[in-house]
């Protein structure tokens, strides 16, 4: 028996690196964890242009210039220190439209190959700096995980899934989520932000005692 454990993400969001971060380091420790784990899409900025934008002019732009960008993200590189991530926001030239990043997150999906998928972007994203609005980026770390990186382009040149991937953004939001990364328990209990290991080790205590309380026994 298993429990649902949707994700609500964005690849250029860096909470939701150090959550997955974290959330995983919890995992590693219950190897026979009771989580089926399905990743869903949420666009920061769903109004980004389609080819992205300069990072610093984006940064600047949100924040009210340099100073203010620095300082509101000093929590999340606090934060990324303590998950044990060195988030390299020096290679970061361009801030990306994610729509075709999400795409390819639910195309892996389909392959039994979407955490996979996840991990692949923030690492491009996060620590090499690459353009993941780029479909030759985004082909060449669909090849990374052993998927048909041809196909993909062909895909990302066409509109396919667009649509369902800002039906599902919508609906997100219209259940009520405005950050993430959210966490959704067995449909039923939503977690949001990057919460400590030890929380989900807590969470997965508490789901494991309830199904061995309610397994028949002998």
């Amino acid at each position: 028996m298993t429990v649902k454990l949707d994700i609500i993400s964005d690849p250029i969001c860096p909470w939701c690196y150090i959550g997955k971060t974290n959330l995983d380091k919890a995992l590693a420790q219950i190897p026979d964890h009771p989580f089926t784990i399905e990743w869903h899409p949420f666009q920061l900025n769903p109004d980004m242009p389609v080819e992205g934008m300069d990072r610093r002019a984006y940064l600047e732009g949100k924040f009210g210039g340099k100073q203010a960008a620095v300082k509101a993200y000093a929590p999340v590189v606090d934060a990324a220190q303590k998950a044990g991530l060195t988030i390299n926001y020096e290679a970061i030239k361009r801030t990306p439209n994610t729509l075709d990043a999400h795409r390819l997150i639910h195309w892996a999906g389909i392959e039994s190959k979407q955490t996979e998928a996840v991990d692949a972007l923030f690492h491009a994203y996060f620590v090499d700096g690459r353009d993941i609005g780029s479909a030759e980026v985004l082909g060449d770390i669909a090849d990374s995980i052993g998927m048909d990186a041809a196909m993909v382009q062909k895909l990302l040149a066409t509109d396919n899934d667009t649509d369902d991937i800002k039906s599902r953004d919508a609906h997100s939001r219209q259940m009520g989520v405005s950050s993430v990364p959210t966490f959704i328990v067995d449909n039923r209990h939503a977690v949001p932000g990057a919460q400590p290991p030890e929380l989900w080790l807590k969470v997965m205590g508490e789901i494991i005692d309830q199904m061995h309380s309610a397994s028949p026994t002998d």
